[in-house]
């Protein structure tokens, strides 16, 4: 039976103990964790996490965005940013690049949509330009996580994707895109099968959705 979880509990912070015991079934699944204070710590931490003149792709993200994490990465020039490169390229004529080059990067920044108790990571897109990276094809991986974000399990996972997420996407994207959004692809990440590639950068703070 699913847990019953009230979907305004979904915008809330988790409290210590509840981070602690996901950072804990994340990392017993191979993943790199570390628990932060706020989005700034994130900020800095990402400049120590990512070698200068890498390959950087990030995913669209309003944890990113809101951070300041998307604009370090794609301007700076520090790194060798895939979002500007791809979005100046032609869609038709380049379309394979463009797909390749989103794929494979050194790194892969962004964030999910929900990280549970039990050690998983959902992330939810319309496009699924980011999932490919995430899910291995970038040699590592580095999620931005709020604590609103926490759920027990996958059951209550997916109702935050469906119930809180996709409304928010949709306003978001009827904006910025003229259309609402849809959840088109669906990653779930149980574990990670190379030791330390993915690191999730877990707040005491929410941000995003």
């Amino acid at each position: 039976m699913p847990t019953a979880m009230p979907t305004t509990s979904f915008t809330d912070p988790a409290p210590a103990q509840r981070l602690e015991r996901a950072a804990a079934a994340l990392t017993a699944k191979n993943f790199a964790v570390e628990i932060l204070d706020d989005a700034a710590a994130a900020r800095t931490r990402v400049k120590d996490l990512i070698p200068e003149g890498a390959s950087v792709f990030t995913g669209a993200s309003e944890t990113l965005r809101l951070s300041g994490i998307d604009a370090d990465i794609n301007t700076s020039g520090r790194y060798q940013a895939i979002k500007p490169q791809t979005l100046a390229m032609d869609r038709i004529t380049a379309a394979d690049d463009i797909r390749r080059l989103r794929a494979v990067p050194d790194v892969v920044v962004g964030s999910v949509h929900a990280v549970t108790e039990t050690g998983s990571l959902v992330a939810a897109s319309g496009t699924g330009s980011q999932l490919p990276a995430y899910a291995g094809g970038a040699a590592r991986a580095i999620w931005i996580v709020g604590a609103q974000k926490l759920v027990p399990d996958l059951p209550a996972a997916l109702r935050r994707v469906e119930d809180h997420c996709l409304p928010l996407e949709s306003a978001r994207a009827q904006v910025a895109y003229g259309q609402p959004s849809a959840i088109n692809r669906l990653l779930i990440l149980n574990a990670e099968p190379h030791p330390g590639r993915g690191t999730v950068l877990l707040l005491r703070e929410a941000i995003g959705f």
